[in-house]
């Protein structure tokens, strides 16, 4: 996990680093920390790295925590936010912005080993993902959410479930490795990857996803497409 601390109050900042040091000695976690005076700092990196959590703290000068996260949700609407503060005053605003977990100065061991041991419970469930460098920044897109990808024009993009479109340039092949590496995906097209569990019907040269979005089908593909389709279909049955 990778976790990033943004405090302008020195001690407060080493002393949350000591404890998420604490953490990771006694949990044996794949954890790294990296710490940020001032919230600027944060935003220039956060346009180009991934965190698993953003831990803020609310009152800070020029620009103050809740200026930062939803400067964030701009461009990432699934990172995942903390806000640090002396004061409760904050609570309404932070869940404005979605946030992850809310933690009162001075941060004592049992509440912030709590909101860890949730992160980890949380990136587990969710799995893994791909990291994307999109136009407003790089963001983390989860496999689930993947309804299908294609190619046009150089661009890759990547229809997700909620309907929505991500857009980054290249080819499909800087991701179809570890796309079909995983059982639920597979080529449907030369320019198309499908998520086999968002397939809602399946016809002859083409499919229907869940978000109601045609995806066209080749006849070379189109039996081991079926196939697939059908095994995936036979797992989850049987996992039921």
């Amino acid at each position: 996990m990778r976790i990033a601390l943004c405090d302008d109050n020195p001690k407060d900042l080493a002393s949350l680093a000591s404890l998420l040091e604490t953490y990771r000695r006694e949990t044996k976690a794949n954890l790294s920390i990296r710490t940020y005076a001032n919230g600027v700092a944060l935003l220039d990196d956060v346009r180009t790295e991934r965190f698993d959590l953003m831990m803020l703290d609310v009152m800070m000068p020029f620009v103050d925590g809740i200026q930062i996260a939803r400067e964030i949700r701009g461009f990432d609407e699934g990172a995942r936010i903390a806000f640090l503060t002396s004061s409760p005053e904050f609570a309404v605003e932070s869940y404005e912005v979605d946030a992850f977990h809310y933690l009162l100065k001075p941060v004592t061991r049992d509440k912030l080993f709590a909101v860890l041991d949730k992160l980890r419970r949380t990136v587990d469930r969710q799995g893994e993902g791909l990291t994307v460098k999109l136009k407003g920044g790089v963001a983390g897109i989860l496999f689930a959410r993947i309804a299908f990808v294609e190619v046009l024009n150089r661009t890759v993009r990547f229809h997700m479930t909620d309907g929505s479109v991500k857009e980054t340039a290249g080819s499909l092949s800087d991701y179809e490795s570890k796309l079909l590496e995983r059982p639920e995906f597979v080529r449907a097209h030369r320019a198309f990857i499908v998520n086999l569990d968002q397939i809602q019907e399946l016809d002859k040269l083409s499919l229907r996803t869940f978000s109601n979005e045609s995806v066209p089908l080749s006849r070379r593909l189109s039996g081991e497409v079926k196939s697939a389709y059908l095994k995936r279909l036979f797992l989850q049955a049987e996992m039921a």
